[in-house]
């Protein structure tokens, strides 16, 4: 058995330093100035078992792989695929889904509910930059970008110009789909690592210039008292505003503090619907079919006689749009945003989530929003290690199941020989 002696210890001297530095040490504020303090022991334990562990694997990486290898890759007995792939049966399990999601809101407690309507929009969010990355092929790493101009855009307009949600979503949308657009234009020629970084500075430059623009933006204090969305004039408060008329009174019921935040999820649960609808409907047309060849091979795209500017431009810009809706929505839900509400780590997060459901499958998508949204929540104790576990599942699902929850299904001819 062959030992990797000078690689596990090389491994396990990285892991210490790193570990060390960035969960050994953390900064106080002791009066006006900043100190640094020691973690608690508990934190030097877990980082000598963390360095032992990496330490341990690269000295048996051999045999340790050899055990990996027979373990069974996590997949659907051959039966169930064919019965889940049957047009039927995907139709009933969506009415089924759909129902559930609709019933829920009226047998869960608020923070479910809450909690729910933040799973949403992480939907709507997540099936935006699948057209861009799943679909098209191009990695956007400054996606909350038009997130954030959706969200100001509805703010802003509420703010300055009186406008109500449903107006300020529909222009939320086509802001975003016009920075989609203008951003298309630098990242015709780019591909790989090198698109990554210039959509990266994008998200950037987005969040430092709301930042700096005070006096439209409010920079680092944000924009408060943003208007809630309404149903047909019908205010949720329990006075109603100038010119306007509560809900409960309309309808002779007594006034409920629920009705708002049910009336909110079912508002995003219906924006969620027609984002996936329009999706299916994009992908089985040409320009879904002109995406999905671009991902596969650009060049013989081009041979084809596609116009991969054209792609590029309608992927960015149709992506965008969806990311536009959520960002107005998030504002009327939470009523304030700031910059520090669209930092680099929301557009990790969402590109985990396609990653994690897999590249170009909605429903994965959908699955891997639920997880990447719920478990932080039901875990809160390791709260401080969130980004390390989401890079562990990022890990593991790479060696088990790297095509994703659930893989796109691709129609295919084989030829018999």
């Amino acid at each position: 058995m062959r030992l990797h002696i000078k690689p596990a210890i090389f491994s396990a001297i990285v892991v210490l330093i790193l570990s060390s530095v960035l969960l050994g040490v953390r900064l106080t504020q002791v009066g006006t100035e900043l100190t640094l303090v020691g973690a608690e022991p508990s934190v030097f334990w877990k980082i000598a078992a963390a360095t032992t562990l990496i330490f341990i694997y690269n000295l048996l990486r051999d045999p340790i792989e050899r055990l990996l290898g027979l373990v069974p890759k996590p997949g659907l007995p051959a039966g169930l695929r064919d019965l889940s792939q049957r047009q039927f049966i995907q139709r009933m399990l969506w009415c089924f889904l759909i129902a559930a999601a609709l019933i829920f809101p009226f047998l869960g407690s608020r923070s479910q509910v809450d909690l729910a309507t933040l799973v949403l929009i992480y939907v709507m969010l997540s099936l935006g930059l699948n057209i861009v990355v799943g679909l098209a092929g191009l990695l956007d790493l400054g996606y909350v970008g038009f997130y954030a101009v959706g969200a100001y855009t509805y703010a802003m307009l509420a703010m300055y110009f009186g406008v109500g949600f449903w107006t300020g979503l529909v222009a939320a949308g086509a802001l975003a789909a016009f920075f989609g657009f203008i951003l298309g234009f630098p990242v015709l020629r780019l591909r790989g690592d090198y698109l990554a970084i210039v959509t990266l500075g994008f998200g950037e430059i987005i969040r430092i210039l709301l930042n700096n623009l005070t006096d439209l933006t409010g920079g680092p204090r944000g924009i408060g008292n943003i208007p809630k969305p309404t149903l047909f004039n019908l205010d949720f408060n329990r006075r109603a505003s100038e010119g306007m008329q509560t809900f409960h009174e309309f309808f002779g019921i007594s006034f409920n503090s629920m009705h708002r935040v049910i009336f909110i999820y079912l508002l995003a649960l219906a924006l969620v619907l027609v984002t996936i609808f329009v999706i299916n409907r994009l992908i089985r047309m040409p320009i879904g079919r002109a995406w999905e060849a671009m991902r596969e091979d650009e060049i013989a795209c081009r041979a084809l006689g596609l116009n991969p500017t054209n792609i590029k431009l309608s992927a960015f810009t149709i992506g965008a749009t969806f990311a536009g809706f959520a960002g107005s929505f998030f504002a009327a839900r939470q009523g304030f945003i700031s910059p520090e509400s669209f930092t680099f780590i929301e557009s990790a997060i969402i590109l985990a989530i396609v990653v994690l459901g897999g590249m170009g499958s909605q429903m994965g998508v959908i699955l891997a929003a639920v997880v990447m949204t719920v478990l932080p929540e039901i875990a809160r104790e390791f709260n401080e290690y969130r980004m390390l576990l989401f890079g562990l599942m990022m890990v593991l699902m790479m060696i088990w199941r790297p095509q994703g929850l659930l893989p796109m299904k691709r129609p295919h001819l084989e030829l018999q020989q």
